[in-house]
């Protein structure tokens, strides 16, 4: 990262990233720093590319989509372009919240969310099995839910 961040920017964005809607004013009284500067000082991290957007964070319990799944993929082949034909259609599907290349025996993990454990079968019946360039799947479902949090870990940012 080629931006220094400092004590006050590190409690700024601590602020931020529980709460998006905080206003300005009230984050500069809540660091002991002038409106002014603290607005210049979110404008300069936002510039820099430190947010990636400004979003509310649904309760997919209320919403009734109650099964988070882990996925893990092998490809039929792994070569440049067998990668990015993957890469390019997995990121079309809703029910993939996030998904990561692995180092070690699988090639991708995939955090998927859906209704109920029908609506997934069918995902991966129809969508993802249906791919040629998966040749293994293996579904790993969450059953509680520890900690679930989108709040990095600013602490280790200090310099």
């Amino acid at each position: 990262m080629s931006l220094e961040l400092g004590r006050q920017d590190v409690e700024i964005l601590k602020l931020l990233q529980t709460d998006c809607t905080i206003s300005t004013a009230s984050i500069a009284e809540r660091i002991n720093m002038s409106q002014s500067p603290c607005w210049r000082r979110i404008n300069r991290m936002e510039q820099e590319g430190l947010f990636r957007g400004r979003v509310a964070l649904l309760n997919s319990r209320a919403l009734g989509m109650d099964v988070v799944v882990f996925a893990t993929i092998n490809l039929t082949s792994t070569g440049r372009q067998n990668l990015e034909e993957f890469e390019q259609e997995i990121v079309k599907y809703p029910e993939v919240m996030e998904c990561y290349t692995m180092t070690g025996i699988w090639d991708y993990m995939l955090k998927i969310v859906t209704r109920d454990i029908r609506h997934y079968e069918v995902f991966v019946r129809n969508t993802l099995t249906a791919s040629p360039s998966i040749r293994e799947l293996h579904s790993h479902m969450a059953v509680t839910e520890i900690k679930n949090s989108t709040e990095l870990p600013l602490e280790t940012q200090l310099r």
